[in-house]
């Protein structure tokens, strides 16, 4: 018990005064954050009423009418010759369920292809690495097809083939 109460005091005359909490005590188990008490909020006793009748923009408000014509218009005009252009190419079509698949399909594949990218998002110094493989790859690009006029030239009769060669007239 001496022992104790002569390492209590040195070490209480090491931190200048300071009394540390026994090894045991409540107070090395559980520290308490001293705060200040959050500030007070005063709400008004009575409810907040609001009367639009009382509102001078009420007057104005309800002689603001809105009216709908039927009048056809261009836009309408050109949605319906839309639809009729896609209901016509549709009955034209043999093998629906085909669409359908093909469809599904596409929506399967953007879907895991979105999986794919934010795993590779999720991997460090990764997607850094792909923009500079990107940046590269346009450069590229914009040197071998845009630059001269004959590149661009060849870049345009490329597309034609591959428009032809997709639409079967090729």
């Amino acid at each position: 018990m001496a022992a104790t109460a002569i390492a209590a005091s040195s070490s209480a005359a090491a931190l200048g005064g300071a009394r540390l909490p026994a090894p045991g005590s409540a107070a090395l188990r559980a520290p308490v954050l001293l705060l200040p008490p959050p500030p007070r909020r005063s709400f008004p006793s009575q409810p907040l009423a609001l009367s639009f009748s009382q509102s001078p923009d009420a007057c104005r408000f309800s002689s603001f009418r809105v009216s709908a014509s039927s009048e056809e218009s261009s836009g309408s005009v050109e949605n319906d010759e839309l639809l009729a252009d896609l209901k016509a190419k549709w009955d034209s079509i043999e093998n629906k369920s085909t669409v359908f698949l093909y469809g599904g399909g596409a929506i399967v594949a953007l879907w895991l292809s979105s999986i794919v990218v934010g795993a590779v998002n999720s991997v460090p110094l990764l997607p850094k690495i792909m923009e500079l493989v990107g940046l590269g790859y346009t450069g590229w690009f914009v040197y071998r097809y845009l630059l001269f006029k004959e590149s661009r030239k060849e870049l345009a009769s490329d597309i034609e083939t591959l428009k032809k060669k997709i639409a079967g007239s090729e």
